[in-house]
């Protein structure tokens, strides 16, 4: 049988995983908690702590999964985009674990994982989309629609010209006093919230392409504005703030893939990345779908947000394809899908 052993180190999360096939057997993830006090992550504090957490996850990994080291076939680790010191404390454990038991290196690419963790099997019965299909991938530092042809032939068909969604939510959360990570924090709020209440500007993009930058500007200029009349502003109208603005970046996220949906002809859509976690999107999505008779597509909550089981599928594919690394791999910050 074949093991591999994928290991995810892109930004704040250190995360091991044992795939055999396209099945989990193992997924520990190691959350960094010290990055809650500065509001985000601090580049230097999250290699410190992938470098104190890398050991004991993969053991637990291996542990988890009922196998030793020896039965693994090869490593897996994600190459880029990321933080580079994070991305190196992975790599550079990933070759050297693959050198010592002589094993092939897999250096997987993060967003084709988040795409590609649907193709995870939970049971023989999970059903996977097919070939071609859409995904828009969702998360704090990336924002894109993806056309995908096969597990390694993806082409982007648009992308945020600024921030990504992620960052949209959780700068709008720290403007409102609410705790890093933000974006969660604004879901909740949002659900006890009326999200007609407050109108925000959505953006204009010509094709597919996004811009979240007007809209964030849109709403500091609103709290400023409604603050001078009443200091308590914040305090008294947080929920319907919450629910105003997210159901406008959602709207706006669904409104770019239904028309790039419309104008490909594509029937398989998907929904991944840690963002694709939030409810108003995940609803919309699946209203959007319906509505076209399309097949929506969202991966379980655990394989949303960074894990090494999606680094897992994708260095699946790989070995099937014996696509293979090396030991001059280096990280790469950024890397186009």
């Amino acid at each position: 049988m074949n093991y591999i052993l994928a290991i995810e180190s892109s930004c704040d999360e250190t995360s091991a995983a044992v795939m055999q096939g396209q099945h989990v057997l193992s997924n520990i993830i190691a959350t960094q908690t010290v990055h809650e006090q500065y509001g985000g992550v601090v580049p230097e504090l999250a290699s410190r702590a992938h470098q104190a957490n890398i050991v004991p996850v993969v053991q637990q990994a291996l542990e988890e999964a009922g196998i030793t080291k020896e039965q693994l076939c090869a490593i897996a680790y994600t190459q880029g985009p990321g933080l580079m010191g994070s991305l190196h404390v992975g790599s550079s454990f990933a070759k050297s674990f693959a050198m010592s038991l002589g094993i092939p290196l897999l250096p997987v690419h993060h967003m084709q994982a988040h795409i590609l963790a649907h193709f995870i099997k939970a049971n023989d019965q999970t059903t996977v989309p097919s070939f071609p299909f859409l995904c828009l991938t969702v998360s704090g530092g990336h924002t894109q629609i993806v056309k995908v042809n096969a597990p390694h032939e993806m082409e982007l068909i648009g992308q945020t010209i600024d921030d990504a969604a992620g960052e949209a939510f959780d700068k709008a959360a720290k403007v409102l006093g609410l705790p890093y990570p933000g974006g969660p924090m604004i879901d909740k709020l949002a659900a006890t919230g009326d999200a007609s209440k407050y109108q925000f500007t959505t953006p204009r993009m010509p094709g597919f392409d996004f811009s979240f930058s007007g809209l964030k500007t849109n709403l500091l200029y609103f709290l400023r504005d409604n603050m001078k009349k009443d200091d308590t502003f914040i305090e008294k109208e947080i929920a319907h703030i919450c629910a105003s603005y997210q159901r406008t970046v959602v709207a706006y996220l669904i409104g770019q893939l239904e028309k790039a949906a419309r104008e490909i002809g594509a029937k398989d859509l998907c929904l991944a990345g840690g963002v694709s976690a939030n409810s108003e999107l995940r609803r919309r999505f699946k209203e959007m779908c319906e509505r076209n008779n399309w097949n929506a597509f969202i991966p379980p909550f655990e394989y949303c947000t960074d894990n090494a089981a999606m680094i897992g599928i994708t260095a699946h594919f790989k070995y099937e394809a014996k696509d293979f690394g090396n030991l001059t791999d280096v990280p790469l910050t950024s890397w186009g899908i």
